[in-house]
Order: C-alpha cells, then sequence, then structure tokens
C-alpha cells in the first residue's frame, strides 16, 4: 500500500498510528513523514500517512 493524505482536526499521532499503520508506537514514522516532533495535534492539519510496515520499530526518534 502507498502513502495516504489524510485531513484531522485536531488529536493525536498515537491514535492515527492506531489507526492507519495498526501499531500506536508507530507514531514516529507518521511525525518523521510530515517534520513533526510533537506527537499531539492541534487545529486542522494535513498528514501523509506511511505504507503500513508491521516490521517498523516505533515510539522513540533517533
Amino acid at each position: 500500500m502507498n502513502s495516504q493524505i489524510i485531513t484531522v482536526a485536531g488529536g493525536d499521532l498515537f491514535t492515527l498510528a492506531a489507526q492507519y499503520l495498526l501499531d500506536a508506537t508507530q507514531w514516529i514514522r507518521i511525525a518523521q513523514a510530515n517534520g513533526l516532533t510533537d506527537p499531539v495535534l492541534e487545529g486542522v492539519v494535513v498528514l501523509v500517512i506511511p505504507p503500513i510496515d508491521l516490521t517498523a520499530g516505533g515510539g522513540v526518534a533517533v
């Protein structure tokens, strides 16, 4: 599956990672794809959601 582009109003990357990547700990992949460091979103935001990768690590930026 390819990357997706979504628009959200607030929320957090943990929830989006669980919904779109099937693993909340992969929130950092969404953050990196969008140049973000904070998992909490404010206002309306357009995000790139990377493809599902069940082997990808997650949780901490290195």
